[in-house]
């Protein structure tokens, strides 16, 4: 690859999953290849500094980074300490660190997190931490990795105008090209570690493959039908502070829900109480059969060291099964491959057929397109549509798009919201 960005240049950077762009983004940093390792040759220079003969922590400040997995990339317990930790690091003035820090917050919206505990945010939550540690840093490059991929529309739309309106040169990896396409100054494709062109924004809108062009759809708010495969009957849960207040939902076996709603409403909390791995505090859920769930950040609870011996867990240890599994959500070929050495949309379908394979009653997904290009979530609304009627499924999501392929109906979280926009 060769390629040039000028300073406060915006770019999006498109392509499958396991097409080299997240490689491309830790090269820019630095991080390629003196943390990673691998074969490196060529020539990086950001900030006119050749990134072979410095190291990454001497480009941090100068360069930012937002990694696919926000999960991994949280150091302290409380949200305030988290996004002060860039500025210390990089040796920022105390008396200004904290007013920095705050104004990050605020900026990304979340200014009335400072002092919650890391460990209790939602996805979306620490996505827009992650974020604000960045942008608190002031770097001359922004490198976003998969920024909105827990983010509500609202959310991802702030994310992507703050990074523009920052000043840094941007590139931003996303699988949701609707959310950058109208943002940026230029957009590069790759696939297979190659530059398939590098255009415009306008341009690019005639170049890019059909899966990849924004749609909108629109998602009928139906009643359930079916045998009632899972109800939740006035049930209230919280943490420190109220999440759930009286919630009832009802999941009937041949149905696709998708459950919308802002960061920090209480999806994710819902759909662990669906599936049985949260107790209500209050009102109650009754269930049929059994219920498997796909959590938000699966690479966190990957035990195997191979493929197929992951996706064999729920199942006694049947290859046979796994494979097949495997198989039907695009990873064929892929059994005996290490689930770490994945790309994040690959270890998001891992997960997937780790799930599938139990043939479950109840399926939830936990935002199942995380780091998944278009052409694979198409395969996805099929394979979801196609075996819909064996079980009741609920999706949560952020992704209305997704939302509007795949589901019967659609619930929220906010229910006085408009829930039915793609």
């Amino acid at each position: 690859m060769s390629l040039t960005i000028d300073p406060g240049e915006v770019v999006a950077l498109l392509g499958p999953s396991g097409s080299g762009k997240s490689t491309l983004l830790r090269a820019l940093a630095g991080l390629v290849p003196h943390f990673h390792g691998g074969r490196f040759s060529g020539r990086v220079e950001v900030a006119g500094r050749d990134t072979r003969r410095v190291r990454p922590a001497e480009l941090a400040g100068t360069v930012g980074t937002l990694f696919q997995d926000p999960e991994d990339q949280v150091v302290f317990t409380r949200v305030e300490a988290e996004v002060a930790f860039g500025l210390e690091n990089v040796g920022t003035p105390p008396a200004e660190i904290a007013p920095r820090a705050s104004a990050a917050l605020a900026a990304v919206g979340a200014e009335g997190l400072g002092e919650r505990r890391v460990a209790e945010l939602s996805g979306g939550q620490l996505q827009r931490v992650c974020l604000a540690s960045v942008l608190a840093l002031e770097p001359r490059l922004l490198l976003l990795d998969e920024p909105t991929s827990q983010l509500d529309p609202e959310g991802a739309a702030a994310a992507i105008e703050l990074a523009r309106s920052s000043g840094a040169a941007v590139v931003v990896s996303e699988q949701r090209p609707e959310r950058v396409l109208d943002s940026c100054d230029r957009v590069l494709f790759v696939d297979e570690g190659k530059i398939v062109f590098d255009a415009s924004q306008e341009d690019a809108l005639s170049r890019l493959p059909e899966a990849w062009l924004p749609r909108e759809h629109e998602v009928p708010a139906a009643e359930p039908s079916g045998e009632a495969v899972c109800r939740v009957q006035d049930v209230w849960f919280g943490y420190d502070h109220p999440v759930l207040e009286g919630v009832d939902l009802a999941l009937g076996r041949g149905e696709i829900v998708a459950l919308l709603g802002p960061n920090g409403s209480g999806k994710t909390t819902l759909g662990k109480l669906a599936a049985g791995l949260l107790e209500p505090q209050g009102g109650h859920v009754e269930r049929v059969g059994r219920a498997c769930y796909l959590s938000q950040d699966p690479g966190r609870y990957l035990v195997s060291e191979r493929a197929d011996e992951e996706v064999a867990v729920a199942v006694g240890g049947d290859l046979a099964r796994a494979r097949a599994a495997l198989a039907r959500v695009g990873l064929e070929g892929f059994a005996a491959r290490h689930p770490r050495d994945l790309s994040s949309g690959e270890r998001e379908r891992l997960a997937l057929a780790a799930v599938l394979v139990a043939e479950p009653d109840l399926l939830v997904l936990d935002e199942p397109t995380r780091g998944v290009d278009p052409a694979r979530k198409q395969e996805l609304t099929g394979l979801l549509r196609a075996e819909a009627a064996r079980r009741a499924t609920l999706v949560i999501t952020n992704d209305h798009t997704f939302a509007a392929a795949v589901a019967d109906r659609v619930v929220s979280t906010v229910p006085e919201r408009e829930a039915v926009l793609a």
